[in-house]
């Protein structure tokens, strides 16, 4: 088994798996500090090169997780994630990712989310099917109002969070990424207006009735939002993933919190600087998904 951690740029052992980032092992482990690879030295090589292209995404993302208490209030984890959030907006890996998209245009789409209540139930749709549900700014706002019955209705004791079309939801829609006013702007609207926030207050309240599920790609922000949920049963087509570095960013939707309670800092940490994605065996096994149907 190798520990790694992430030091200024680089990829550094580590003498034991509490003090790592993550590690390594061939073999299989239950161990949430570890991450079973075929090739203990071809992963290292390959998150190392990652880690130098962005050292300054990977640097605050190993910050910002060791920083997290699971324990401690969701809210304190959202206000540290964004605001380190906003700093990689303003640093220069996000700007050359900026540079190398180029000029996009947001697609408009009709009725990004729909709701529909049946009975008690409250059932809650991604519903930008051509794009794979990307999560874009109309998409959240339109979240926040369905969500809102389900946090404010105390005749809600179900909320069914779901996609329509062929993936759960896909990230954030990077059409519209560096469009937010200035860095310090983009922290409050994250911060003031977070289905995260509001997904952690209907759990409160309903537990494992606060459920998702989810199917096909279920990228970044997806992710972040389903792991916020009570309960999550996945189909067995779905595959799991934290992109947001190679964007020089980290995640920033509240995955920080959420996937750091279901499965610990250290894989958290592997799936952001690795970029690796998962299937749903791997995230049941991990405890990302309680159900895979």
């Amino acid at each position: 088994m190798k520990h790694v951690s992430v030091g200024d740029g680089t990829l550094v052992e580590s003498d034991s798996p509490e003090g790592a980032s993550f590690s390594l092992t061939e073999e299989p482990s239950t161990d949430r500090r570890a991450i079973t690879v075929a090739s203990v030295p071809d992963a290292v090589a390959e998150i190392a090169e990652r880690v130098s292209r962005w050292p300054i995404a990977a640097a605050v993302c190993d910050d910002v997780l060791r920083a997290f208490d699971p324990r401690m209030a969701t809210r304190a984890g959202i206000v540290t994630e964004s605001l380190a959030y906003s700093t990689l907006q303003a640093g220069p890996e996000f700007a050359r990712w900026l540079s190398e998209r180029g000029p996009a245009t947001v697609p408009a789409l009709p009725d990004p989310v729909v709701s529909a209540r049946d009975g008690d139930a409250l059932y809650v749709w991604f519903n930008r099917a051509a794009r794979h549900n990307a999560f874009s700014t109309d998409a959240r706002a339109a979240l926040l109002e369905a969500l809102e019955v389900a946090r404010l209705d105390p005749s809600v004791t179900e909320l069914v969070l779901c996609g329509n079309g062929p993936s759960f939801c896909s990230g954030g829609d990077l059409a519209e990424f560096g469009t937010f006013d200035d860095p310090a702007s983009a922290h409050l609207a994250r911060t003031r207006y977070s289905p995260a926030l509001v997904l952690d207050e209907i759990t409160a309240r309903l537990g494992r009735s606060c459920r998702a599920e989810v199917h096909g790609r279920v990228l970044g922000s997806g992710l972040e939002m389903m792991a916020f949920c009570g309960h999550v049963s996945a189909h067995c087509d779905t595959v799991f993933g934290l992109p947001e570095l190679t964007l020089g960013l980290i995640p920033g939707a509240g995955g920080t919190v959420s996937v750091t309670r279901r499965i610990g800092r250290w894989r958290t940490a592997y799936l952001v600087l690795s970029g690796a994605t998962i299937d749903a065996a791997t995230a049941l096994e991990w405890g990302l998904v309680d159900a895979v149907a």
